[in-house]
């Protein structure tokens, strides 16, 4: 199979194509279109046609997004221009095309008032720019005509990017101790796993909306406490704290914990606990 992997330059971008080029045809495209990578402007109907034309693949993955959460609160339209008109042309494209798309989209677009995880046919009300933004893409995604996988994705941490992960080990070396958030509650989840579970879809399963998590829930407190642990810092102290005491511009939904019932009720979820694969992250970044 020839795949287009849009974005591929960012922290999901890279774990797709290390998960899929190694029986997959591969076409790489950034923003940048630096090295190996063409250059794609997605906010670009004209460019975004002639790109995935040109690519001649039979499936288009989007890694693309506005992604700064609160930087969407006072960059509306930029976040808008990207993240909802983005996502509708590339699924303009792969809809004129006959190309099916792989798009990515987030927990941000559930308000996060839900007492248990929310599934796939769970009505989204977003309560921050960026998950109305994302809500746009998915939207626009759906109104195109074409066919489409789509997977819902949440507290992502990986080796190829800035995230909460690697902020925790950064301050924990400059920092004598930390306060962290326990009362937001949701899914880590490693890039490596959601691109695994990305080609299990494409290469097993059918087409529709997934949410793609790690399985069990904790707190940004909780994931802090294992991420200490798995680097040898168990003694590092760490006090948590309420959301109130740690406030940030966009709203984080108190639930946002997702659960993977799409891929229970077809070809199985094999997505690993949450903290079963820390410390794989680690020694994955430190490889």
């Amino acid at each position: 199979m020839k795949i287009l992997v849009i974005g591929s330059d960012g922290m999901l971008g890279q774990d797709v194509v290390s998960e899929f080029q190694s029986d997959h045809e591969l076409i790489c495209s950034t923003i940048h279109g630096a090295g190996a990578t063409i250059k794609l402007d997605i906010t670009s109907l004209e460019d975004t046609v002639a790109v995935v034309e040109q690519s001649a693949a039979d499936l288009v993955v989007n890694c693309a997004a506005y992604t700064a959460v609160d930087k969407c609160e006072t960059e509306r339209d930029l976040a808008l221009k990207i993240n909802g008109g983005g996502a509708g042309n590339i699924a303009v494209a792969c809809a004129q095309q006959g190309r099916r798309l792989f798009h990515i989209s987030t927990d941000y677009v559930f308000d996060g008032e839900k007492d248990s995880p929310y599934v796939e046919d769970d009505l989204p009300c977003p309560r921050s720019v960026y998950g109305e933004t994302k809500l746009a893409g998915e939207s626009a995604v759906m109104a195109a005509g074409g066919e489409w996988y789509m997977g819902r994705i949440q507290w992502l941490y990986g080796a190829g990017g800035p995230n909460f992960a690697e902020t925790i080990l950064r301050l924990a070396n400059e920092k004598s101790s930390l306060k962290v958030v326990d009362d937001q509650i949701g899914c880590p989840t490693w890039t490596v796993e959601v691109a695994r579970c990305m080609r299990r879809i494409v290469e097993e399963g059918e087409l529709g909306l997934y949410h793609m998590t790690a399985k069990g829930a904790t707190t940004w407190y909780g994931f802090t406490k294992a991420i200490l642990a798995a680097a040898g810092k168990e003694g590092y102290p760490v006090e948590p704290c309420t959301t109130d005491e740690f406030p940030r511009p966009a709203h984080r939904p108190r639930n946002s914990a997702l659960r993977n019932r799409h891929l229970e009720q077809t070809i199985g979820d094999t997505m690993l606990p949450w903290n079963d694969v820390v410390e794989d992250y680690l020694r994955s970044r430190n490889s």
